[in-house]
């Protein structure tokens, strides 16, 4: 068994990988472990453990090429130029999936505990936080024509069904500490100000403090990159004290929430993606 994979072992792995994505979203069940056997079957006696960390590769290559990636296999960079070439030649057999995935209405969603879906913030990757700005792109290829999750963020239905449940949490978690009055004033600010205000919900500390929110959702993973204006990240570097980002993930039945509190350049590497041309 060679250490470096072949083509022909990197195509039967990407291929596997995005029928897996393709089943994901669909909505259609699947099981990784039996995918992981008979992939096996098709390559150079490589372990399974070899295999999930090829898969968890393909899914730092679709994010850095702004598609989804398959719940599960958490991206793992140091990937080979090979890899990143076979998934943009077999990426159409999933696009347009993906671009009715990304444009779907979302319905706003009922959830049983909303106080008990909050997570630990996923941890950065070593040395990214406070790095200069860099394309959002693979380096060395030219960009995708459409970046989906960037589509995403732009599904207004779907950040009006998150911020729908934010107010919920807020209302919640106010009510629990016998804070009615403050439950009662919590504002969804980008519908009774709009847009521009530089946050979504104005809610409150139990102290009465203002807390300021900014909601960020995604039907797909944790480690899915969100999008931030400039406007908002100067909002949150001048009032750090009460700004929280809470990001919504997973967002299809049983969402997960994670929050980021304060200047959100200290948790994030934010990467400059977008130039305005001017005379």
């Amino acid at each position: 068994m060679s250490s470096v994979w072949s083509k022909q072992e990197v195509e039967a792995t990407v291929l596997d990988y995005l029928d897996m994505l393709a089943s994901e979203l669909r909505g259609v069940p699947y099981i990784k472990a039996a995918h992981n056997e008979n992939l096996r079957v098709l390559l150079d006696g490589r372990s399974r453990s070899a295999v999930e960390r090829k898969h968890q590769n393909i899914s730092a290559v679709l994010i850095e090429l702004g598609f989804p990636y398959i719940n599960g296999y958490k991206p793992l960079g140091n990937v080979q130029n090979l890899l990143r070439d076979v998934v943009r030649e077999n990426l159409s057999s999933v696009e347009d999936l993906v671009a009715a995935d990304v444009d779907a209405r979302q319905k706003k969603l009922t959830v049983d505990d909303v106080l008990g879906i909050d997570v630990d913030p996923p941890v950065p990757a070593s040395g990214s936080v406070g790095e200069a700005p860099i394309d959002y792109v693979v380096p060395g290829q030219r960009a995708p024509l459409t970046n989906y999750l960037q589509m995403e963020a732009l599904n207004r239905s779907l950040g009006d069904a998150g911020e729908a449940l934010v107010m919920e949490i807020e209302r919640g978690r106010l009510l629990r500490e016998g804070k009615d009055r403050l439950a009662g004033n919590v504002e969804q600010v980008s519908k009774t100000v709009g847009d521009h205000a530089g946050f979504d919900i104005r809610s409150y500390e139990v102290s009465g403090q203002d807390r300021f929110i900014e909601v960020k959702t995604t039907r797909y993973g944790k480690l899915t990159p969100f999008y931030i204006s400039a406007g908002e990240v100067r909002f949150s570097e001048a009032n750090a004290d009460a700004y929280h980002l809470y990001r919504l993930f997973e967002f299809r039945q049983s969402p997960g929430l994670f929050q980021l509190h304060g200047d959100v350049g200290r948790h994030v590497h934010l990467q400059a993606i977008n130039y305005r041309a001017r005379f």
